[in-house]
Parts: C-alpha cells; sequence; structure tokens
C-alpha cells in the first residue's frame, strides 16, 4: 500500500473570541461624579468624543479633590506618614499618607504636573535612593533605636512604594524611576530563578519564616510595573516568570520575615495567584476589581483563562445597556485592603448609585487594557 507523502493537517480549534465590553458612556456622563465623568471620556471611551482636551480641567472642579490639595503642607507632605489610609469613620482624608494621597489625586484624574503632584515628587524622588537612612522611615520608624535590618527593610518597603506612585504618575523615562525600577526587577528576577520561588518559607520555632534570600514580589512592585508598559518589554523574560509565579497557589503560611529580633507580618508581598477562584473575587469586590486592573495592565488577563472568566462574570453582572448590577453573591461594597483604598469609591460618602457608577468605569477600564472590544453607548 502506498501512503500519500504528507497527511493533511487537522483543522485548528477555533479560539471564542473575548466577551465585548459595553460602556454606557451617556449613563455615567448624567449621573457619575466628575472624577469617574473625566476617566471614563479619556481612558475607556477615548476616541469617541471629538476634542476631549475639552475636558481637561474637568477633574479640578472636583471639591473633594481640592480639598484634599489644600490639606498638602508647604513642603509637599501630608502629614508625617507616606503609607497611612484613612480610618473608615474619618472625615476629609484625616490621616491619610503622602503616598496615598498622591495615588488618590491620581485616580482623581489630576496630572503630574498639577501643583499638588509637582511639589510632592521631590520627597518621593528621595525615596527611591538606595541608601539607609533611618531618617527617611516615617511611620515606619520603631519606638526604640532602629536596628540595621529595620531600617534596610523598611527603606525597601518605601522605595517601592515610591516607585510604584511616581510609575502610575506618569514618570516611566525619568531615568531615577528607570534606575530604581531596574534594581527592583533584578532582585525581583534572582528571586523567581532561585529554589526559594518554590520554597520560600522555613521553619523557626513554632512559627513559619520567609527564607533570607526570599524576596517575592511586593503589590508596590506589581503596581509600578503595571504603568510601565515600555520598561515592561525591555524585561519580558522576568514578565514571563512573574506570570507564572503568580499562578502557584497561595502558602497556607502567612508572609512574615525575621527582620533584626523580631518576625514581623508582610501583608504587602504577593505570595502566589491574588484571585484563586471565585469567592475571593465575591468576598472582597472593589479589592478584586483592583486586582483584575493590576492584571490587565501588566497583560495577564488576557493570557489566563480563571483571571479570564473572574472578569467575564463582572462582565455578566451588567444589564442591556453595560451598567453593573450588585449580584446578591457579592458582599459588603468595602474593601479590608488597604492598597485598594485610592482607586475605589472614588466618592467621600459613596451612595449606592455612585458605587455602581464605580464599578461600571472600572469594567470598562479593565476591559480597554485587556484588548476588549469597547461597545460604547
Amino acid at each position: 500500500m502506498t501512503l500519500p507523502l504528507s497527511l493533511p493537517m487537522p483543522p485548528r480549534p477555533e479560539v471564542p473570541e473575548p466577551m465585548g465590553v459595553k460602556f454606557p458612556l451617556t449613563w455615567i456622563l448624567e449621573n457619575a461624579s466628575v472624577p469617574v465623568q473625566y476617566r471614563a471620556i479619556t481612558e475607556v471611551a477615548r476616541g469617541t468624543l471629538t476634542e476631549p482636551q475639552r475636558f481637561s480641567m474637568l477633574p479640578y472642579s472636583y471639591e473633594p479633590a481640592l480639598r484634599l490639595a489644600l490639606m498638602q503642607r508647604a513642603d509637599g507632605m501630608w502629614g508625617d506618614s507616606m503609607l497611612s489610609v484613612p480610618a473608615a469613620r474619618a472625615e476629609a482624608h484625616e490621616g491619610i499618607g503622602t503616598m496615598i494621597a498622591v495615588r488618590r489625586l491620581l485616580e482623581y484624574g489630576w496630572d503630574k504636573d498639577s501643583p499638588p503632584l509637582a511639589l510632592a515628587r521631590r520627597a518621593l524622588f528621595r525615596l527611591l535612593a538606595e541608601d539607609e537612612d533611618p531618617a527617611f522611615l516615617y511611620e515606619l520608624t520603631p519606638r526604640a533605636k532602629p536596628e540595621p535590618e529595620v531600617v534596610r527593610m523598611g527603606r525597601l518597603i518605601l522605595r517601592e512604594a515610591a516607585a510604584a506612585a511616581l510609575a502610575q504618575a506618569g514618570y516611566e523615562s525619568d531615568p531615577r524611576l528607570r534606575g530604581a525600577a531596574r534594581r527592583i526587577v533584578l532582585r525581583l528576577d534572582a528571586f523567581l530563578r532561585s529554589p526559594a520561588a518554590a520554597k520560600p518559607f522555613a521553619r523557626v520555632g513554632n512559627q513559619h519564616v520567609l527564607v533570607p534570600e526570599a524576596a517575592p514580589p511586593s503589590v508596590h512592585t506589581l503596581m509600578m510595573l503595571a504603568h510601565m508598559p515600555l520598561f515592561r518589554s525591555e524585561h519580558y523574560d522576568t514578565l514571563d516568570r512573574l506570570y507564572n509565579y503568580l499562578m502557584q497557589p497561595v502558602p497556607r503560611a502567612v508572609a512574615a520575615a525575621r527582620v533584626g529580633r523580631k518576625v514581623v507580618a508582610m501583608p504587602h508581598l504577593v505570595m502566589g495567584d491574588p484571585l484563586p477562584h471565585r469567592n475571593a473575587a465575591d468576598a472582597d469586590t472593589p479589592a478584586a476589581l483592583w486586582w483584575l486592573e493590576i492584571l490587565a495592565r501588566l497583560g495577564f488577563l488576557r493570557r489566563n483563562e480563571n483571571w479570564g472568566k473572574l472578569f467575564d462574570r463582572f462582565v455578566d453582572d451588567c444589564d442591556s445597556r453595560g451598567l453593573w448590577r450588585l449580584p446578591k453573591r457579592a458582599a459588603v461594597m468595602r474593601s479590608a485592603n488597604p492598597f485598594a483604598w485610592p482607586s475605589f469609591p472614588l466618592e467621600p460618602h459613596a451612595t449606592a448609585e455612585d458605587k455602581v457608577a464605580n464599578v461600571t468605569f472600572r469594567i470598562g477600564l479593565i476591559g480597554r487594557h485587556a484588548g476588549r472590544t469597547i461597545q460604547v453607548g
């Protein structure tokens, strides 16, 4: 029997197109707060309206943003802290840290060259320096005389957080930020290549603590990379390793490290998949949206089936206009995640309608960064 020289290739399975996102711009412009309106126009529905520059002054008309800006001191600081989040019942952003205030103004749509943000950047750029000066620990300053390990850890946390805030502000091309980002990524890459990435904990007494060589990515590092697309393209191999790391299940042990003579919790470290299942997203909707936005900006959302399905659930919860409706499964719309605080909600005393507008806007923004088709209506 004569066999054919070549067999026909089997047909390639058709990959379904990702779900498009309906975006009710008209409703948002009629019902949402000023920051949501502005960012809906410029970031989600971009190209839909002619002459979007006409709206450039819109964010500076929002009273809560103006009040926050007026709280800034002459040295560019808000209070004496960097990462402090206002208490749930605090009035007028009382107790807010400088980096959190900067991120909040950016979420309001303020430009990095607006006077408050331009004044704050000096303090943030100072924190990028690779030094161990205890004078720049702010709220992380210990009450007793600081041990070298405590200073080193505190400066590292604030350095990465400052890099994230500056990246979000749009300083990707600044050589100071790029230098700091390169050092952060080199440390991260060394960890992802090491055995510590697979086995980051060791038992010390009755506790599990991170081994000394463990350097898991922090939420600040992920935020920084999410807002530096050109820099990411220069380190695509590290980003691939980071993607594989984030798909791992989170270990049962809580992230903690021995710093000096104490074991200190490290809630800012990401030990694996931040959204492993539906229950994680339903338990904290604002934090789930915040994570999905980061993953979308990193380019990871479109690569991961589970994260894509979680986002599709939010899209499915929208009505025929694209307006999100609170499903019965969702928990209280208040996040316990301090890292998500600057982005949700964007109103100091958000009503139910404000929260609907916030979630609808975030769904559109995530869809835009995930490469989904945006159907503006």
